[in-house]
C-alpha cells in the first residue's frame, strides 16, 4: 500500500493533483485544506496518502498532516460516508474545528458543508464522539472543558430537554467551574427557569 508520496507537483485541478514521482504521475485527491497549502507547480511536495482499493480501481487521497489523514479514516468508518463526503467534511472544516464541533455536538456546523444533511450530520457527531480529540493536537472544544467533561454532558442534557443551543450555551457559561454533571444540570435548569 502507498502511505506517502514525495515528488514534484505537476498539475493542480481541485480537488485532484498530479504528483510526478520519478517519472510516474500519481493522481491524488486532496481536501481543500491541503490544496490551499500546496507549493507552486513544479516544486517538491510530500503528502501522506490513504490508498483505497475498490472493484473499479485504486484511489489515492493525499493529506498535508497526519491528523487530516486520521480524521479521513475515521470518517470512512462511518456507515454511508464515502471518500467524497469525507473530503467535503475536511474541506469545510479543519481537523480542530471538526473535533470541536463533535465535542460540542454542533450539527449546524456540519450541515453547512455541501452534501451533509441533518441526519448525516447527527450520525457523524454520534460516531465521531471521543475519536477526534486525540488526533486534533489538543483541540479545545470549549473554554475550560475537554471532550466528555461535565459541560458537554450538561449541554447534551439541556438539548435533550428541548432547550435550543443558544439557551443551553448561555446557561453553561453562567455555571461555576468544577461542578459535577448532575449539579451542573440542576443549576443550569434553575437559571433557565428564571427566564
Amino acid at each position: 500500500m502507498i502511505g506517502r508520496l514525495s515528488g514534484r507537483l505537476a498539475e493542480k485541478n481541485p480537488p485532484q493533483l498530479l504528483i510526478d514521482v520519478g517519472g510516474v504521475g500519481y493522481e491524488v485527491d486532496v481536501p481543500m485544506s491541503t490544496f490551499y497549502n500546496l507549493p507552486p507547480l513544479g516544486e517538491p511536495v510530500t503528502l501522506l496518502i490513504h490508498h483505497a482499493v475498490r472493484e473499479d480501481g485504486h484511489f489515492l487521497y493525499g493529506f498535508g498532516s497526519a491528523g487530516e489523514r486520521t480524521a479521513f479514516r475515521q470518517l470512512l468508518k462511518i456507515s454511508g460516508v464515502g471518500a467524497r463526503i469525507a473530503l467535503a467534511v475536511l474541506s469545510g472544516l479543519s481537523v480542530d474545528d471538526l473535533a470541536s464541533a463533535v465535542a460540542r455536538q454542533e450539527a449546524g456546523r456540519l450541515t453547512k458543508i455541501p452534501g451533509i444533511g441533518k441526519k448525516t450530520a447527527e450520525r457523524l457527531l454520534l460516531e465521531l464522539k471521543g475519536k477526534l480529540p486525540e488526533i486534533a493536537g489538543g483541540a479545545s472544544p470549549a473554554a475550560g472543558s475537554a471532550p466528555g467533561a461535565p459541560d458537554d454532558d450538561v449541554l447534551n442534557a439541556l438539548l435533550a430537554l428541548g432547550y435550543n443551543e443558544k439557551e443551553a450555551q448561555g446557561a453553561i457559561k453562567a455555571l461555576a467551574p468544577g461542578l459535577s454533571t448532575s449539579e451542573g444540570i440542576r443549576q443550569a435548569l434553575k437559571s433557565l427557569a428564571r427566564f
